[in-house]
């Protein structure tokens, strides 16, 4: 199994935007409290320097024009970094932006692994916009 955390609702490209990127337009946007603000910021910088980031072993990984819909999952085994999400739920909770977590045994072709972590490309993209696995759904609120 891998767990996602991600909006219910695809985006402009049909993608359901993560959790890192619905908390990165609030903290780029000048849009959370001071407090906030140093939550997410220290929660960045411990996940950057805790695990790999894809682009920096393949830079198309999230190339649009090479895999327009590729999202990454956490694998179950992630404790360390599956135990750091809550404070970014807290955030997005708190500026009323919803947040679900997605359960999947296979959620589309991998294109990028290692010990924490996959990207996948969606078996079917069009299913971007409607995809609900057999898995755990729970809102963030």
């Amino acid at each position: 199994m891998v767990i996602r955390f991600q909006s219910p609702a695809p985006g402009k490209r049909g993608v359901h935007t993560g959790v890192f990127g619905l908390t990165n337009v609030l903290g780029r946007g000048g849009l959370l409290t001071p407090e906030e603000h140093a939550v997410w910021r220290s929660g960045n910088d411990w996940y950057d320097a805790a695990y790999t980031n894809p682009t920096d072993v393949d830079p198309t990984v999230y190339d649009v024009g090479v895999h327009p819909h590729a999202t990454a999952w956490f694998k179950e085994t992630a404790h360390h970094l599956l135990e750091r999400v809550p404070p970014y739920l807290a955030i997005l909770h708190a500026h009323g932006i919803d947040c679900v977590r997605v359960d999947a045994a296979d959620p589309g072709r991998v294109i990028y692994e290692d010990a924490e972590q996959i990207v996948v490309v969606p078996h079917d993209p069009a299913a971007t916009t409607s995809y609900h696995p057999g898995g755990l759904i729970s809102a963030a609120r």
